[in-house]
Order: C-alpha cells, then structure tokens, then sequence
C-alpha cells in the first residue's frame, strides 16, 4: 500500500553540523544541564537527527486492496474530513483511519521475538514484582487533570481496534499468584487487515482512529460516528439540558467520538470540549449569520482541534515537562523564538519555523509518508498516572462530597458519579488531586485485576509489558542506541534506587538487555522538572513537531480564508483556563493564581473555614 510519493529528506550542511555538535554535547554534559537557550539549541540538533535518522515508512511492505478515498466536490479543500484523508491532498489516504502505523526505528529491528522468548520474563511476573503500586506515589507538580488530559490526546491519535480472541497469548504466573486462570490469558493484537496473509518481512499493524491531531474523539473517525454526535443544528455536537453528554442506553456511557476506556476524566474532557465546540459555533454564526449548519460545523471543529493542540503544547506540555528548557522549546514550536508577544502584535515575521513556529509554516513530512509510530504508542504508555483512589470536594468551602475508588468512577459508574457530583466540583476536586508518578511500584492496583463491561478481567500492567514486545518495539537497551543515547551497561545505572536495582537484576536473571522498555522507561532518573524519562522524551522531540509540521491545517492552511479571522483569534485568544473558565466561572477563585492550568490549584474553600 505506497502512500505516493513525498520528497525526501536532507538536512542542510548547518543543520547536519549542529546536529553533530548537539549530540556531542549531550553525550559529554547533558542538554539538561546547560543554560535554557544554549538546551534548547541541543534539543533542536537531537531533532535533525532523529527526523533524518529515525523515521520509517511501513508503507512500503506488501498489502492488498489499496483504496484510494473517493472525492465529492471541493469540500475536502479547507476542512478535516471525517476518516482523516485528503490532508495531504497529493497522498489522500495519508494519515486516515486504517492505514499503518509507522516506525521510529529500522524496520529489520521490528521483528518480534520467537514466542518463548517474547514471554520471558512472565509479563505477570514483571507487574507483580516490579509495577505494583504498594504505596502511592504522587506526581506533586501535576494535577490530575494532566492524566486525564494525556489519555483525552491519545484517544484522538491512536488506536489498534479490538484484539483477536483466536490464539490467545498463554502467560505463565508465580506458584503463589491469586490469578483466577491458569495460565493467564491476554488476547493477542488486530492482525493489520491491509497486510496478505503470506506475506513476508517485519509484521505491521493498522490505526482504527486518524493518525492527525484532529480532535478525533470527539467527532469521531468515520462518517456514521460524525452524524452521530452532531446536534444537525448551528454546527453543534449534541449535548442535554443539564449540559452533560447523551447516554447510551445499553452501556450507560457517553455517546461521544471515542468512549473507550471510559472514566470520570474522560467524561470530564469530552463533556467540557463538547461545550467549547458549541461556544465556538455561536461565535461563528454571530461573524456570519447566513452559514449553513455544515459550514459552521467544519470551521467549528478546525478551531477547537487547533485549540486542543495548542493548549498541549503550551500548557500541558511544559507541566508535565516542567524543565525551562522545555518551557523555551514548546512555546518556540507554537510561536518561534520570536515569541507570543510578537505573534500578537505582527503575526508571522518569517516563514521560518525556528523564527516564527509551526503553526503557519510550510508543510513537511522529513522524507516519509506521516503516520504514528508504534514506538510512540510505546513510550505513551503511562496508566501510573491514575490513582486508585478520589476525594471530591466543594469548591464553595472545601468540604469532603464523597470518596470513591477507581472502579466506582469508571466505565458506566462515571457518568453516575458526574451526575451526584457536578461538572464544577469534580474540575475543582480533579484541580487539586495529584496524578501518580510515573515509575516503578506506581501501577494502578485496579488497573491490575480491572473488570472491563463484558466481564473480562484483564491486568493491564501485564498487557503494556506484552504489548510492546508483540509489536517489535525493541526493548530498552536496544531502543536506546537506535535513538542515539548510550546503552546501560550496569543494572545499578538503571536506577538511583538500590533496592528497586536488585528487583530488576533478578526479575530479568542478570541480563541487562532483557530489561523490557517499559521497566527501563520507569526507573530511569530523571531530568530535573520531568514527569517521564529522557529515554521517552527522545520520541516526543521528534513526534510532537512532526504532529503539526506534516498536517495542512496546521502549516500552509493554518490562515484567516481557511480558519475564518474570528477563528484564529480563538485559537489565539484562547487556552485551557480560559476554556474551563467560559464554562465554569465558579472555578475562577481556585485558579486564580496558578501559573499553569495542568499544576495543583489552590484550594479556596479551605482558606475560608
């Protein structure tokens, strides 16, 4: 299935020169210990690299019925469609639900280990002993809109489909595990429908969602989901009286674009950018009355997807990234090192990303066809996030509403809870609660023996430890030197934590190159400020521009004829506290004075007592 052809990718002799110069320097000091601007310049090097070095098209692999999107009329020319195709307009089916994921890695790396050695370590034995949360450990710098927000993104760019019930993986487990199945059962990945069965070469997997940040999850990834959480009226999406999402009767949850994996935080983000959309359609039809429902509905939803991606780049980002080189970075990528105050005033200075930021620039897809890769899928795997316990209060005097655990806001239970709570005192009670950290030891207890609505008990520790290895992302060792950072060569630098360094020696028998991605990915130290590690982060360098550089509605359409003039001034008027306060004025004393929307707020009521 060849996307088509996309110009190849070279940097230019300066930029092949600082890429040289920046890798040096992080090897010898660390982009982390230097002066912001000089890190920042590191961080930009390590990107050439990684965009020549580290993007890889699965593409070009054997596959059959190649479909090519069909085009009625020009609507496709200034508005994100449905199921994601004609963004490039040259390569209509780039990017679309149902193709491939891509690699960051070479794909003769991307083999999977022969069965026996793919289950070794037991991925229960690796949640037992080294992911099960003991005591909780917070992530104090965040609260726990920040995990919530984190899955919210991923839902939009991600997903493999529903496993396969043939042929289950067989997972041995400990004599004295309490596991009701013997051995424990996990269903194997989609097979990818596009690849021929006889086929040879590394295996490839396909992406039921849109690979674009296009705020898929809420308008869905196909035509009949579009139509069904659309209102057919001013371009709104549905939403009830009480400002709260429809109910599907039968599974008591939302109707939304994506409700998988459904808890109160998801409920909490989709009920909230539902209502943003909606504001933003009575924006439009204020500008322009005589605008027809799918008029108002198109630009709607480019503004509140360009919306969502700024907000992750300049708010969320640098919270969970809390670095000041980061800080520097991530604004640079929205608005250049020209900087927010300039944007304002000038708009674009140059077409130069570095000078003036993504948004506005040329398109670029560094040489391969865009996708998202399963490497990114990998390092995105961050469900220590959540805790296993919920303290909701009033923001009116800070008094306890009720306490509930995991399972009793998930699933079904979340819209239950929302209703008891409020759309205001879970914000405000979500505010103030921190997320879990992301380490060792730090895995949802109910996230290891969580009942799913059919029934299935599943540990979803055991299932990201199997699943990266089934799908060919190498494990930590090897992922560290095909993205240019020196392999460990010692448990103990796996780790500052002594006791948690012969844990891992023994679950993995001395073999330091067994140590799977995830382990290593949570027990690495970390950059001061960070809230994952710099072994992750490398993905994030080059996929988090590569979302915008490669998409239209980001780059050479990002413009008032395509956006509307009141639409960009949304975008860039706008962020996540001022979404949450349009729709929840009450929460204007708790966030008064926080820095950052995705940082603990203050807890006003209790300054009151």
């Amino acid at each position: 299935m060849p996307s088509g052809p996309v110009p190849p990718f070279r940097p230019s002799l300066i930029g092949r020169l600082q890429a040289w110069w920046a890798r040096r320097v992080d090897r010898s000091i660390g982009w982390d210990q230097l002066p912001r601007y000089t890190g920042a310049l590191v961080l930009a090097g390590i990107r050439t690299t990684l965009r020549w070095k580290n993007l890889h098209d699965t593409s070009t692999l054997p596959a059959v019925h190649p479909t090519v999107p069909a085009v009625k009329g020009d609507r496709h020319l200034t508005t994100r469609t449905a199921e994601g195709s004609f963004n490039d307009l040259s390569v209509p089916a780039m990017g679309s639900a149902g193709t491939r994921f891509g690699r960051n890695v070479p794909l003769k790396y991307t083999y999977p280990e022969a069965d026996r050695s793919l289950l070794t370590p037991s991925p229960r034995v690796v949640s037992r002993r080294l992911l099960t949360r003991e005591t909780f450990i917070p992530a104090t710098s965040l609260n726990l809109l920040a995990a919530a927000w984190l899955q919210f993104m991923v839902h939009d760019w991600l997903s493999h489909g529903k496993n396969q019930k043939e042929n289950p993986w067989r997972v041995e487990l400990d004599r004295d595990d309490p596991w009701p199945q013997r051995p424990m059962q996990i269903l194997r990945t989609r097979p990818d429908p596009t690849r021929p069965k006889d086929a040879t070469g590394p295996p490839t997997f396909a992406n039921t969602a849109t690979h674009w940040w296009d705020a898929s999850q809420l308008y869905g990834g196909d035509h009949q989901t579009e139509a069904m959480v659309r209102a057919g009226e001013g371009g709104k999406l549905k939403i009830e009286s009480n400002r709260l999402l429809p109910v599907d009767p039968q599974t008591g949850i939302e109707r939304t674009g994506v409700s998988g994996n459904w808890w109160l935080g998801l409920d909490l983000l989709h009920t909230l950018f539902t209502l943003e959309h909606n504001a933003i359609c009575d924006r439009l039809r204020a500008e322009y009355p005589s605008w027809s429902d799918q008029e108002l509905f198109d630009r709607a939803r480019l503004i509140n997807a360009a919306l969502l991606a700024k907000i992750h780049t300049v708010d969320w980002t640098p919270a969970i990234l809390g670095h000041p080189t980061l800080e520097v970075a991530m604004r640079a990528n929205w608005w250049g090192l020209a900087g927010e105050r300039i944007h304002g005033l000038l708009g674009r200075v140059s077409q130069s990303e570095v000078i003036s930021g993504i948004p506005g620039s040329e398109t670029n897809h560094f040489g391969v066809p865009y996708s998202i890769t399963e490497e990114f899928v990998a390092v995105y795997r961050m469900h220590p996030l959540i805790p296993d316990d919920f303290v909701f209060r009033a923001p009116r005097d800070d008094r306890v509403i009720e306490e509930r655990s995991f399972p009793e806001v998930a699933f079904k239970h979340a819209r239950q809870a929302l209703e008891r709570i409020g759309m205001e005192d879970s914000l405000y009670s979500f505010g103030h609660l921190n997320p879990g950290a992301i380490t060792l030891h730090n895995f949802p207890r109910a996230m290891q023996r969580l009942e799913e609505p059919d029934g299935t008990v599943v540990d979803l520790a055991a299932t990201d430890i199997l699943r990266v290895r089934e799908r060919g992302v190498p494990r930590y060792n090897e992922f560290r030197r095909l993205l240019h950072k020196p392999p460990v060569r010692r448990f103990e630098d796996l780790s500052d934590n002594p006791e948690w360094v012969e844990q891992i020696r023994k679950v993995y028998e001395g073999k330091i190159d067994r140590v799977d991605l995830i382990v290593g990915l949570y027990s690495e130290p970390l950059p001061k400020g960070f809230g994952f590690s710099d072994t992750a982060f490398r993905i994030f360098i080059l996929m988090a521009s590569r979302r915008l550089n490669s998409d239209r509605f980001f780059t050479t359409d990002f413009t008032p004829e395509v956006y509307t003039p009141a639409g960009l001034k949304w975008v860039d008027d706008n962020g996540f506290a001022s979404v949450l306060l349009r729709h929840f004025p009450g929460l204007r004393p708790a966030l008064r004075n926080v820095s950052n929307p995705f940082a603990p707020w203050a807890r006003v009521g209790a300054a009151l007592r």
